[in-house]
């Protein structure tokens, strides 16, 4: 495996969205050589509880887990860190690593547009969508997450290691 580029996104809360006060958003370009290795690869890392499918087109986040989505096929547009966030086009190859808290919304995709997501050690996923109600409960959440013990491309070492377990 290899990253043809690494880029980290750092978000603050934007009072709908809470993003993640300590963690970077990852994003490996061109990380797998074949977009359908992408769940097989995160599942052997442990990254499990796994699907293929997209990404909501709706703000959205998850407080009580970390996700990893690999890019199998196509490209989309997506919109990272709430609607003050960052726009980043993802293409095949690519894989995002969400710390918990962090708000992704897809902008516009390819008709062939599939990504496959996992979290750590099979967490179990909540969505939630930015309302008043979820807070602070969500918050509390948020910094509970436990960090994963691999990076879900490259295992035992690779950025995610470097950025988010060697703070």
């Amino acid at each position: 495996m290899k990253i043809a580029e690494l880029k980290l996104f750092y978000f603050e809360d934007d009072g709908i969205i809470p993003n993640n006060p300590d963690l970077p958003v990852l994003i490996y370009r061109n990380a797998l050589d074949q977009g359908n290795e992408a769940e097989r690869l995160f599942n052997r890392n442990q990254w499990l509880n796994s699907w293929t499918n997209g990404i909501y087109d709706y703000h959205h986040y998850h407080s009580n887990a970390h996700e990893a989505l690999g890019v199998m096929q196509g490209e989309a547009t997506v919109q990272l860190g709430g609607e003050l966030g960052e726009e980043v086009t993802v293409r095949q190859g690519d894989v995002l690593i969400l710390p918990a808290g962090t708000g992704h919304k897809k902008l516009n995709a390819s008709p062939d547009f599939k990504v496959a997501g996992a979290y750590p050690n099979g967490d179990d996923y909540n969505v939630k969508k930015g309302s008043m109600q979820e807070r602070p409960s969500v918050l509390i959440e948020i910094k509970n997450v436990p960090l994963p013990s691999t990076d879900p491309v490259f295992g035992d070492s690779g950025p995610l290691v470097k950025y988010w377990l060697k703070k």
